[in-house]
């Protein structure tokens, strides 16, 4: 079977909704062994239920990835169940819509902390492991906001800026280790952050806000999460392995078509 993950160790941060969810979902149909890593109980429940109906095997653990030690202990656990980890994915995330004067100091910590600060505490808890193992992949979840100017996300596309640097600096220092990092880049994406962001911010105008969000992308719709992970599936499948120290948009066109 191509793209074999048959009892490969997948831990996947945010995976309780949206792209993580995706990717959790994904990765299980192809065998491997899920710890699913979020603060949403409920929503990492469904995903569990979700997957041990398909006939997968996934696991619960519940952190906040902004604080170190609560993630530390977190992927001990994981080690502790699993054995080891084979492959990270760091889709744990969260937006902000403002520009540089209307960005405040604290929402500014507060995407450092998740986005930057997360995706940096996952991996800081996994190397370790996977150096051990002497291999490992893994897959950070960047934005199209790292490589082109959007209006309104000073602090989200810094954020994700720093995730395409973080990546890249951790394949060239891991080489060695028989470890792959590599990042992936979406554009808008269909999830339910987005279906509650237009509610909240254009109350009776959601059908219009919908479809003039999905005509931003040049091929006229928004990605379905499924797209993200089946990107992800490959770049962390053993068929990939010649992969790493790269940033991969999926983005229906957006950077280069744009015009």
């Amino acid at each position: 079977m191509i793209f074999d993950y048959t009892n490969k160790v997948a831990v996947v941060t945010g995976g309780g909704s949206g792209i993580g969810r995706a990717i959790a979902e994904c990765f299980a149909k192809q065998g491997a062994l899920l710890a699913i890593v979020d603060l949403n109980s409920e929503a990492t429940k469904e995903v569990i239920k979700s997957i041990e109906t398909a006939g997968g095997v996934a696991y619960a653990f519940f952190c906040n990835v902004a604080h170190q030690q609560e993630v530390l202990d977190t992927f001990q656990s994981i080690i502790t169940k699993l054995g080891r980890i084979d492959i990270l994915v760091n889709s744990a995330g969260i937006a902000n819509v403002a520009k540089l004067d209307t960005t405040s100091e604290e929402d500014f910590d507060k995407i450092m902390n998740v986005n930057v600060k997360g995706t940096y505490n996952a991996m800081y808890a996994s190397i370790q492991q996977m150096k051990k193992q002497q291999a490992g992949v893994i897959l950070n979840v960047a934005s199209i906001a790292s490589s082109v100017g959007l209006p309104d996300r000073f602090a989200y596309s810094m954020s994700k800026g720093a995730v395409v640097g973080m990546t890249l600096s951790v394949a060239k220092d891991y080489l060695k280790d028989g470890i792959r990092c590599n990042c992936i880049s979406p554009a808008r994406v269909h999830t339910p952050f987005v279906d509650g962001f237009i509610k909240n911010n254009y109350p009776g105008k959601e059908v219009e806000m919908f479809d003039k969000l999905s005509k931003t992308q040049p091929i006229g719709r928004m990605a379905k999460p499924i797209e993200i992970a089946y990107l992800a599936l490959y770049l962390c499948s053993d068929e990939a392995s010649f992969i790493t120290g790269n940033d991969y948009p999926i983005d229906g066109g957006f950077i280069k078509l744009n015009n």
